[in-house]
């Protein structure tokens, strides 16, 4: 309640004190520059009518009837006196009965016959604009003299008391609306600070809960209104809710956590595996570069063709296990998720192509025909060098395993929302017992022949491992003249 009473007072002493400076600062300004502000005023009125009454001169209209209105407006909207006396010295313009005397004050400043106390505003070679005392009345007000373009002397006064008292009543007039105003803004402040206050305690109540784990308190929004606290408050309802299933996903993520760690015996298992199946791999290369290299260093046969020979066999059997190596190393790669995934849009049919032209010079030389089933762009989501690699492989492994008619067929099938990718070869189907282990490292069906085009078993594993990584579907199927190995990608069309 304490907290409550204090945000109140915080908010309404600042707002008042807000409300309380502003109308001091106006009234001060007011104060200090609101007569200055007159008298700039004033003296842009003398001017402007200087220029009208020496416009009017200048085109012969200044004794015309036509002129008389526009004369009687200067004077009466800036309350000023003007006469206007001609170079013969007879008055052409007054707005003042007393003509004559100003007529004769006009002289003695002129002349300088005239000892006042005066002070220059403004000064130029038509005329000047002073700020003059009167001793006699005791009063002060702004003269304009000078002499129009046709040779005519004109004098313009106004006093200055008049902006004095209308600055006056300005400024009381406004102490009293600055009064009425605090006390308004005082009662407003209140009321509003009040409905501010409330919902930000509620809302701090709520946090200090939900920071204790209670999620079962809620804020309850006013639904006559549409204050932006109250869409906070819709917010934090929703954080709260986002924290309770977060929270319980987290336990569930720590159940799983530990039965992580119950696998990692059958992980450490898993790697040994790994490493009996590489020795295996390495062994027989490795074996046959000893041998060969060791016929090479005793001279076993000193002819060129037979020690070409054996270095031809070297070389082949290392670019073999290169090449093992490198899969190996993607391999890891995608199956400890080192290697970033980017999701691009892409035609697949354009890849195929690429592939295909790639691959071509190889299924020309072993008599294998490629046939491409496409009808056009088709748009996929995917990394797309990776789908290469998937595509690479499934091509590359039907070009080693065609038989009989030797035909490739690559084709696509369009699903809801994916498109099915199948590369098909004639020749023998996988045993039945196979089919499942064709995508485990370093597994081969036929081992001879895998042998002969010097395939290492890995090259399946990284496919599925690819695929995995899209969170996508892969697989082989039987048919009775070939196999068929397909790849699934996600689709806009």
């Amino acid at each position: 309640m304490h907290k409550r009473k204090s945000l109140s007072v915080q908010l309404i002493i600042t707002m008042i004190g807000l409300v309380f400076g502003t109308i001091a600062l106006c009234w001060f300004l007011n104060n200090t520059f609101l007569e200055r502000y007159y008298m700039l005023n004033k003296q842009k009125e003398l001017s402007d009518g200087y220029k009208t009454i020496n416009e009017a001169a200048d085109n012969g209209d200044l004794e015309s009837e036509k002129f008389d209105v526009p004369f009687e407006k200067i004077c009466a909207n800036g309350n000023i006196i003007i006469i206007v006396i001609g170079q013969d010295r007879t008055v052409i313009r007054s707005s003042t009965n007393n003509a004559q005397l100003f007529q004769m004050q006009l002289n003695d400043m002129m002349y300088g016959v005239e000892q006042r106390k005066s002070e220059t505003l403004e000064s130029n070679d038509d005329y000047v604009i002073e700020r003059q005392t009167d001793n006699r009345m005791e009063s002060e007000y702004l003269a304009l003299w000078g002499k129009l373009d046709d040779g005519s002397v004109i004098y313009m006064k106004t006093a200055l008391e008049s902006i004095r008292e209308s600055a006056q009543i300005t400024n009381t007039f406004f102490k009293y609306i600055g009064l009425i105003a605090v006390a308004i803004s005082i009662a407003v402040i209140i009321v509003v600070s009040k409905s501010i206050s409330k919902p930000i305690l509620e809302l701090s109540t709520l946090s200090r809960k939900m920071s204790d784990l209670d999620f079962e308190a809620k804020y309850y929004p006013d639904r006559h209104t549409t204050r932006e606290i109250d869409a906070l408050g819709s917010s934090m309802n929703e954080l709260s809710t986002t924290l309770e299933q977060t929270i319980s996903e987290l336990k569930s993520a720590n159940n799983e956590l530990q039965q992580d760690i119950e696998k990692k015996e059958q992980i450490d298992e898993m790697r040994k595996e790994f490493l009996s199946n590489v020795s295996h791999e390495l062994k027989t290369p490795l074996a046959l570069i000893q041998g060969y290299a060791e016929g090479l260093q005793e001279c076993i046969n000193d002819d060129p063709e037979s020690r070409n020979f054996y270095c031809d066999v070297i070389m082949d059997e290392t670019d073999k296990m290169n090449k093992m190596v490198k899969k190996l190393l993607t391999l890891n790669q995608l199956e400890f998720g080192n290697e970033a995934v980017e999701m691009d849009r892409f035609d697949i049919t354009e890849l195929i192509q690429g592939v295909m032209n790639a691959s071509s010079i190889l299924a020309a030389q072993q008599g294998i025909s490629i046939n491409f089933y496409q009808d056009g762009p088709v748009y996929v989501w995917g990394d797309e060098f990776k789908v290469e690699e998937v595509i690479t492989n499934y091509l590359s492994n039907a070009i080693n395993h065609a038989e009989g008619e030797k035909r490739i067929d690559i084709r696509y099938t369009r699903l809801e929302q994916k498109v099915r990718v199948s590369v098909f070869n004639t020749g023998k189907p996988i045993p039945e017992e196979d089919i499942d282990k064709i995508w485990i490292k370093f597994y081969k069906v036929d081992k001879a022949r895998t042998r002969e085009y010097g395939g290492s078993g890995i090259g399946l594993s990284i496919v599925k491992a690819i695929m995995d990584s899209f969170h996508q579907q892969c697989g082989v199927i039987n048919h009775e003249d070939g196999v068929e190995f397909w790849m699934e990608l996600e689709s806009n069309h």
